[in-house]
This record gives C-alpha cells, sequence and structure tokens, in this order.
C-alpha cells in the first residue's frame, strides 16, 4: 500500500513515517540514486520520486512539524507498527492539528484518514480458530486479538486485502465480522494493497469523536430494547448481543464465569459491570481473545450524596433515562460479539 501511494501517478509529494526503515520494502525504483540513507541523518531515506521515508521518532509532534516547515510535501503518511494501538497515535495528532498555531504548523494541517489494513486470508483462516494468530512479531500471545480488533475498532476507512484468495463463503464471512466489529467504516476490497489515491488521501474524512464511537460494541451498548430486538439476525453466524441487569455480579462467580465461557467463537465481549464487594464503583470490562481486562470506570452517581447526586441529574438529565428506583445508574450491561454463540447458555451461566 505504502509502495502504491508513493509511486502514485497523481504528482503527490509524501512523506512517509514509518517505525523502521528495514521493516518497510520500498521498492528499488522508489529509492533515489545510490540508494543510501543520508549520513548526516540516519532516520531519512530520499525517494526518487521527491517523496521521503523517515523513521517515527520518540518525538511525533515535532518530526511532523518539521517535515511540514520544509514546505515540500503535500502529504505525510504515517505508517505505525503492527503492534501499535491506534488511539494514542490519533490523540496525538489530533491535538497537533487543533494546536496547529502553538506549534508553528499551518492551519492547513489536519489528521484527514485513519485507515486500517486488513489481510482477508489471515482473517478467514486463522481469525475464527485463534491457534495461529499468536505467531506475530515479539509480543505476548493474548494481545495479538486485543490488537487486530483495537486496529479495525478505531479507523474510517478498512481496506480489506488479498480478497481474490478466498472463496465467496469465506469472504462473505470476514466481511461480517468485519462489520460487526466496525459497522459505520469505508471498506474497500482489493489485491496487493492497490487503491485510488483519492480514496485514502485528502478525504477529508476523519471525524475523533465519530471514530471513538463507531465501534460496533458501542454501538450495540447504545441500543434500546426495540432496536436491540430488531438488530439480532445474523449473517454467517456473526451475531450479537447484550447482557443487562440492575443487579451487581459476585466477582469471584464473575471471573469463573469468564474462564469456563470465553472460547474462540466469542470475538469481542465490552461493557459495564459492578460488583457485590464495591457497590461504589462503576468498572469497563473487556475481553478479546484470551485477553481479558477490567478497568475502573468511576463512581457511580448514585453513591454520592444526595446533593451532589441532584446536581448532577441536573446538568445532565439523560442519566434519568436509565435511572432505577433501587439501583439508580448502577448496573450490568455487555456487549458479546461472536459466532455461533449459545446465547441462552451464556446467559443462564
Amino acid at each position: 500500500l505504502i509502495n502504491h501511494v508513493l509511486n502514485n501517478q497523481k504528482g503527490y509529494k509524501v512523506a512517509v513515517i514509518v517505525n523502521d526503515i528495514g521493516e518497510v520494502n520500498i521498492d528499488a525504483d522508489l529509492i533515489g540514486k545510490g540508494g543510501i540513507v543520508q549520513e548526516e541523518d540516519s532516520s531519512l531515506v530520499p525517494l526518487q520520486n521527491g517523496c521521503i521515508c523517515c523513521t517515527l521518532k520518540v518525538d511525533l509532534m515535532q518530526q511532523i512539524v518539521d517535515i511540514v516547515k520544509t514546505g515540500k510535501f503535500d502529504y505525510i503518511l504515517i505508517e505505525a507498527s503492527g503492534i501499535c494501538e491506534p488511539i494514542p497515535i490519533v490523540q496525538t495528532l489530533t491535538l497537533l492539528s487543533e494546536g496547529s498555531e502553538q506549534y508553528g504548523i499551518p492551519k492547513i494541517t489536519r489528521l484527514d484518514n485513519v485507515v486500517s489494513v486488513v489481510d482477508a486470508l489471515r482473517l478467514a483462516t486463522e481469525f475464527g480458530c485463534g491457534e495461529n494468530l499468536t505467531q506475530t512479531e515479539n509480543i505476548e500471545e493474548d494481545d495479538i486479538e486485543n490488537l487486530v480488533i483495537q486496529q479495525i475498532e478505531f479507523c474510517n476507512t478498512i481496506i480489506l486485502n488479498k480478497v481474490d484468495e478466498l472463496e465467496e463463503d469465506e469472504l462473505n464471512r470476514v466481511r461480517a465480522v468485519i462489520k460487526k466489529l466496525q459497522p459505520e467504516a469505508k471498506i474497500i476490497e482489493t489485491n496487493y494493497g492497490e487503491v485510488n489515491v483519492s480514496d485514502i488521501l485528502n478525504t477529508n474524512s476523519f471525524d475523533f469523536d465519530k471514530a471513538a464511537n463507531s465501534a460496533g460494541w458501542l454501538q450495540e451498548l447504545e441500543k434500546d430494547e426495540e432496536e436491540e430486538a430488531e438488530g439480532e439476525t445474523e449473517e454467517y453466524g456473526i451475531g450479537s448481543f447484550v447482557y443487562y441487569r440492575r443487579k451487581p455480579l459476585d466477582r469471584e462467580k464473575f471471573t469463573d464465569f469468564i474462564h469456563a465461557t470465553i472460547t474462540k467463537n466469542i470475538i469481542r465481549v465490552k461493557g459495564l459491570v459492578w460488583f457485590t464487594d464495591n457497590e461504589k464503583e462503576s468498572y469497563i470490562f473487556e475481553q478479546a481473545g484470551n485477553q481479558v481486562q477490567l478497568n475502573y470506570a468511576g463512581d457511580w452517581v448514585v453513591s454520592a450524596p444526595k446533593y451532589e447526586q441532584e446536581e448532577i441529574k441536573k446538568q445532565s438529565p439523560e442519566i434519568l433515562k436509565d435511572w432505577d428506583e433501587e439501583y439508580g445508574d448502577r448496573m450490568v450491561k455487555l456487549v458479546f460479539i461472536g459466532q455461533d454463540m449459545d446465547k441462552e447458555k451464556i446467559i443462564n451461566n
């Protein structure tokens, strides 16, 4: 994909920031005469077509500032490592665009598009089973599926690559998985990373708030009961449902449930929980593959003094929509996304 952008026929001058030049195979005919890294700056590779390729330095913001100040480039393309979470990088770039005067960057500098390249063949052959997904980079096996899912969930363009290597039924299943994880992103199906440059450059398509709220689990969580009932149809066995209750969970029993229930056909679980041993605090529970996380999400409004509760209700009246006479705003609401899930068994457990 990077080679395709660098070799575009529109004459764009593109600066490419990558984690490690050695990790990216830039075509020989794109390398400038001699094809060597400049001695005075070991992070920079000049390309014959007027583009450059440089390594991702610690201070990403300053690196972008330096590139923009040269006035030589139309676009900056950042190729993050396959083991990078997208949100921290996006937050950095969003801060840059919002604080352009502070950093000496022209107003035209902006985050235009967040693209995830998905290997369709690998998703079809490994994601469902999971065993071989662990054979990537040098990171813990439990982290792999979580990273794959995060990179699909937080983007606004998905390039589904190697589609010709799948049978139609397999490809339909891959489409269904992606749509369930990320229903909002534009999906471009291709081979060899060949896309129209205009589909990924100068799209004006990125919106942080929209991207942050576009993940399938979050959209399922925010549906009302009528919408949930309408949305229970499954494509190729890929479905979702919301588990909802007001009573708190027993922490030990919940841990046992997770270990006993989370199997490879459950792709994603995420949502809000609370426990009998701590009625004050709310937690975000999330699962992707074998990785499980439980993070403190703040105190429940109902746990605050009465006068504070009333003030919060005035400022945020939407809280009253889910307010319960006995439990206040406390609830358990978990979204399950997976393939051929036994919904009744999961709920009964």
